[in-house]
């Protein structure tokens, strides 16, 4: 067997190692590339659903020439993608692309033949999307984060700003079926390290203020928030709430630190939906999803919001500021 740790490590090279199977792609055919995203509020500003086009366009796949891309968006409203995904899969599309956890959980369910490719997706594994990351067998490959180690370098980031740190309340989405792995692995690193969780479930903008409510009596020090395209779409709520509890936010998106947060460590999304163009790549020339290695995003970036420091009174350590990839001023 191999660890995860060691897999990972062998991964520098990965796609780029595999065997050419480029004589599979049928000349003269236009491939047809179905995309399902959850919401194009977080995507389009961001330049993400281009960063996903020039992945393609690096690896000689001109969209009009060789082929077509048939997107869906879902708006936010996750009820949406297991009828967008059937709709993908009537249209016969030769590869589908699914963004985030929830998407990929509607195309599977969609199709067992179709390939699917995820990005931006947690705990591949422990989410039961994949069986293994080397081998992941099936129709599913693409990039995943693997939690542990992504929490545990995030609550030792907050313990620098806060040595002191013991009480941590964590904000998720209970209604995608996804963060309950994240949610664990979360759990489990907070008791290595001696924090104590509190837990703040939502499922609608309606919680929202039961949850911070309860934060507040419950005198927690700092919030971690498990992104997702729920918690993304109402993070302007989320960070109004935290800016009244004067605690510093830990977010794994980049666009809550520029809005507000106090610090974010995210893995590089435009890189990460690069590479997500790489596996398209590779099957649209014969590869087959469940012999390619699920990957895991080489670049992460940490940003942190000095005016939000400033505000809650916390001088943030001068080494941390020489790693941070972006200090907001």
């Amino acid at each position: 067997m191999i660890s995860r740790r060691l897999f990972l490590g062998t991964l520098a090279g990965g796609l780029l190692a595999a065997p050419l199977v480029g004589e599979a792609q049928k000349p003269g055919k236009i491939y047809r590339i179905g995309l399902l995203w959850p919401d194009q509020a977080c995507c389009r500003p961001q330049g993400y659903l281009e960063a996903f086009q020039e992945g393609l366009r690096e690896r000689g796949w001109i969209e009009g020439q060789n082929f077509t891309i048939d997107l869906r968006w879902s708006e936010g409203q996750d009820d949406r993608l297991p009828e967008l995904a059937a709709e993908l899969v009537r249209l016969q599309v030769d590869v589908l692309v699914a963004i985030t956890g929830p998407a990929v959980i509607a195309a599977k369910h969609a199709t067992s033949s179709i390939p699917i490719v995820m990005g931006i997706v947690g705990d591949a594994v422990g989410s039961g999307l994949v069986s293994n990351l080397a081998r992941p067998g099936g129709n599913i490959t693409g990039t995943t984060l693997l939690y542990p180690e992504v929490t545990t370098k995030r609550l030792d980031l907050l313990r620098e700003i806060l040595p002191r740190l013991s009480r941590v309340a964590v904000l998720w989405n209970a209604a995608n079926p996804l963060k309950a792995s994240d949610l664990n692995a979360t759990k489990d690193v907070a008791k290595k390290l001696g924090i104590t969780f509190l837990l703040l479930p939502v499922r609608e903008v309606g919680d929202f203020k039961a949850a911070f409510e309860l934060a507040n009596r419950r005198r927690s020090e700092a919030l971690v928030v498990l992104g997702d395209p729920f918690t993304y779409i109402h993070r302007s709520q989320i960070l109004e709430a935290v800016a009244k509890l004067r605690i510093p936010a830990m977010y794994d998106i980049r666009q809550s630190a520029e809005d507000g947060a106090l610090i974010a460590y995210t893995a590089n999304v435009p890189a990460a939906l690069r590479r997500t163009a790489a596996y398209v790549d590779k099957i649209l020339k014969g590869a087959k999803p469940g012999d390619l290695p699920v990957e895991q995003p080489s670049r992460f970036e940490l940003i942190i919001n000095l005016k939000t420091a400033k505000t809650l009174g916390l001088a943030i350590p001068p080494s941390l500021l020489w790693r941070a990839d972006e200090v907001i001023q």
